[in-house]
């Protein structure tokens, strides 16, 4: 059933699909990055489809790679109850259409990508942070984003306000011995 609901839709617009498979019961088309919303839009409108429900916009980072993001929109079509995965592939530099047009509730997963992994969507209609702070510098979900961040932002109760500060790592040098106690055991035995 599903390899026949795929390869109708790989039949109806195969200059947009790069790939497809089925994993997990779900429906994987990867497209061309300047297809995604007619795409959307087809698999929306489409009787074969009828993806009515956007459920979400997330993306994953693969930094050694040249396209080192993949953006994966998760559609649903109650109708023929099948998930359809939507993948594509974009660098750091290129933005990608926003899918508002198709989907109204992509706008908020848009600004959490964009916000969490710095990825531009044109035609947005208000691309902002969402989770982090306005004045955040960077983007926590990047594989290459320092894993203690570059500010501490802590709350001073004597000030009664947020204070943003530059994070500072000192430790003590600390010498550890490494020789087992055990070993001068095992000598004495012998």
């Amino acid at each position: 059933m599903l390899e026949n609901f795929a390869k109708s839709i790989i039949k109806t617009v195969p200059q947009w699909v790069k790939s497809c498979e089925i994993v997990h019961n779900e429906i994987m088309i990867t497209v061309h990055p300047e297809f995604i919303v007619p795409m959307c839009y087809f698999l929306r409108q489409n009787m074969l489809t009828r993806c009515a429900q956007l459920l979400d916009v997330t993306a994953v980072d693969y930094p050694d790679r040249d396209k080192r993001f993949t953006v994966v929109y998760n559609l649903l079509s109650i109708d023929w109850n099948a998930r359809i995965r939507l993948k594509t592939e974009v660098d750091e530099l290129t933005p990608i259409e926003s899918v508002t047009s198709v989907y109204a509730s992509a706008g908020w997963w848009e600004r959490e990508v964009w916000d969490l992994f710095g990825i531009f969507f044109t035609n947005h209609p208000d691309l902002r942070r969402i989770l982090t702070d306005y004045g955040f510098q960077g983007h926590p979900l990047r594989k290459d984003f320092p894993l203690t961040g570059y500010t501490e932002v802590r709350y001073d109760a004597t000030e009664k306000r947020v204070i943003s500060e530059p994070l500072e790592l000192s430790q003590e040098f600390r010498s550890f011995d490494f020789a087992s106690p055990w070993e001068s055991l095992d000598k004495s035995t012998k």
